[in-house]
């Protein structure tokens, strides 16, 4: 089912690494919004910090007051705009640091996505032959997600946290350093608790990833191939399959959840442990002739060592307890967010690293740059360029490919191919009939040997030109969401509208193309779920066509054609394949009976070559293989 290996949808192996690469990433871009960010989250924590103060001589005042002293209302009043002042300039800071860096993390999020689908059309295929579609999917949705999340929220948080506890700390210190020593004593007691349920939560999370992105990968195939679970009764066995994997990712989002959510209430308790052991040491401190205990530089300045001052002092002290206590719930709160992300961020940052495909060398392919003003290979040289007229000339001289060193596929073939010649593959499945194509394509590289291009090594060849010159049709068809029309011109992006139909009329689907509902304008959805095997299969014919490449090479590109359809068209390829190389791949060996060689593939070796009529007189391997397949005729 998965190709994933589940290793390698791990968490993040360095965190620090991967938080101060994200940080860079997001920050380079938004260097003003950043410098806003950092300003507005120093106004909010100082405003909360700094509110607390003025309870205190709220408190001083009103004590003063319960033991029959006058009291300066004015005092009060002022203290109490000034604190109201104090917090709403915080709550606006809040909101505008908290809307800046949703902006910053939405633009980051869109970038990031940008870069990633940037860097997937140039992957080689071996990356996608080894991750599922879900598990490529994940990526953009649930790794984003914990990403978006850690920058809009978490980060902000954390900042605003960490800025808090300093100003809170160096209040608490002023006003106390006796009662700030018991607030230490608890925040040790909470860091050894956070570290010790805090690395099982981490442990479980990165194991809800991976069980999530094999959910992922499993609901995404089981989706696609409804059609064949039906047919052959296997939604039971679907079902199963899909419980396995949906309890694991229940048992590992159930301990991490339960690691993580454990810690708020751990954190939140001791919290109000510390806040009550906070308030009876202060009151025994602030009793007659144990003030001295209690006071601090704060009260050393104003001079102040009466009971009244020290209940003021007290009171703000406690409230600066909780502020204390709140930034590192938060971040208690936030850890699971943080172990997501960064484990999604890594991810991600993977898949951006991964190394490009090799863009080949540095021949490109050129068009009316020549006398004759046609194709052409364009090689530098010393004098500034050579240029090879592009004939279709394709040879592969003791070529070994193995898609792992462990197996090879290919044992020493050799073969060429003629411009105008037609050469046909045939043989049993796994024989390597699709893999000579691959490698004309380069979409793998051999192990040794040579494959020449008109002469060129295609090694030497930019990728991109080289597969502009190969018109290919391949077996599993595959059509865009888009217009009948679209589909056809994804084969040459500049065509016509006149020579698309054209290229539809030669590969006969011209005639079903004008009984749908639109015409040429139908849409086409999920794939050309809407039109037969068939007539997918046509348009795929009719894309190749109006490519006008000068290599053709059709992977059982009749496959799914009835034999009448298949025999309107051979006139029209006939007509398209006359002065090109073509390479096909049947099992209908009714379809290779015209070609100029047959080639005869068992495990990975060319065990007989020759045209129809030599093969059927040597009476050998395709002798046997077409007279069994004569039915298909």
């Amino acid at each position: 089912m998965n190709k994933t290996v589940a290793g390698k949808r791990r968490g993040a192996k360095n965190p620090m690494q991967t938080l101060k690469r994200l940080l860079k990433y997001t920050f380079k871009n938004y260097k003003a919004a950043t410098a806003f960010v950092i300003i507005f989250v120093l106004l909010s924590s100082a405003a909360n910090v700094l509110g607390a103060s003025f309870v205190a001589p709220i408190i001083t005042a009103l004590f003063n007051f319960s033991k029959g002293a006058p009291v300066d209302m004015w005092i009060i009043y002022k203290n109490v705009i000034i604190i109201a002042c104090i917090y709403t300039a915080g709550a606006l800071a809040a909101f505008a640091y908290n809307r800046i860096m949703m902006y910053i993390a939405q633009g980051t999020l869109k970038r990031l996505r940008d870069e990633m689908f940037a860097k997937m059309q140039k992957l080689p295929l071996k990356y996608f032959d080894a991750h599922t579609h879900g598990d490529l999917m994940s990526l953009y949705t649930n790794d984003v997600d914990t990403m978006r999340q850690l920058l809009s929220q978490t980060i902000p948080q954390l900042v605003s946290s960490a800025l808090t506890v300093i100003f809170v700390f160096t209040m608490m210190v002023l006003y106390s350093v006796t009662l700030t020593l018991v607030i230490v004593i608890m925040l040790v007691v909470m860091i050894f608790s956070i570290k010790a349920i805090g690395s099982r939560s981490a442990k479980y999370f990165l194991k809800q990833q991976v069980a999530l992105g094999k959910l992922n990968g499993f609901v995404e195939e089981m989706t696609e191939g409804q059609k064949v679970i039906k047919v052959f009764c296997h939604e039971q066995k679907a079902r199963e399959q899909f419980k396995v994997l949906n309890d694991e990712l229940n048992e590992t989002g159930r301990k991490a959840n339960a690691n993580a959510f454990i810690l708020g209430p751990i954190n939140n308790n001791l919290g109000y442990l510390q806040y009550v052991f906070v308030a009876i040491v202060g009151l025994a401190l602030i009793i007659p002739g144990a003030t001295q205990w209690l006071v601090s530089p704060y009260c050393a300045i104003n001079g102040a060592y009466d009971v009244a001052f020290c209940a003021g002092i007290l009171s703000s002290f406690l409230l600066y307890s909780r502020q204390f206590n709140m930034p590192i719930q938060q971040v208690t709160q936030q850890f699971n967010a943080i172990v997501m992300a960064l484990a999604g961020a890594e991810r991600i940052f993977e898949m951006v690293d991964t190394p490009a495909e090799d863009v080949g060398g540095n021949i490109t392919l050129t068009y009316g740059e020549t006398e004759e003003g046609k194709w052409a290979w364009k090689k530098p040289c010393e004098n500034g360029f050579e240029f090879i007229p592009l004939k279709g000339d394709i040879r592969f001289e003791d070529v070994t490919f193995g898609y792992t060193d462990e197996k090879v596929i290919l044992k020493d073939i050799s073969l060429y191919a003629k411009p105008g010649q037609k050469i046909a593959f045939v043989g049993s499945t796994g024989a390597g009939k699709t893999t000579i194509t691959n490698l004309i394509n380069r979409f793998y590289d051999i192990q040794s040997g040579v494959i020449t291009y008109d002469g060129i090594n295609i090694r030497d060849i930019k990728k991109d030109d080289l597969r502009r010159s190969l018109g290919v049709v391949l077996q599993d068809t595959h059509l865009f969401t888009g217009t009948v029309m679209d589909n056809i011109r994804y084969g040459r992006l500049n065509a016509t509208d006149e020579q698309c139909i054209n290229a539809a009329k030669l590969a006969n689907a011209h005639f079903f193309i004008t009984h749908l509902p639109e015409g040429y304008n139908t849409v086409i959805k999920r794939d050309g779920s809407n039109l037969s095997q068939g007539q997918r299969q046509l348009l795929a014919i009719a894309r190749a066509m109006v490519s006008e490449c000068p290599v053709l090479i059709l992977d059982e590109a009749t496959s799914s054609i009835d034999t009448r359809t298949e025999k309107l068209i051979e006139e029209g390829m006939d007509k398209l394949m006359e002065g090109r190389t073509v390479f096909v791949i049947a099992h209908r060996l009714s379809t290779v009976r015209n070609s100029h060689a047959i080639m005869v593939l068992e495990h990975g070796e060319i065990i007989e070559r020759g045209d129809h009529e030599q093969l059927i007189a040597k009476k050998g391997k395709y002798y046997q293989l077409y007279t069994g397949a004569f039915e298909l005729d």
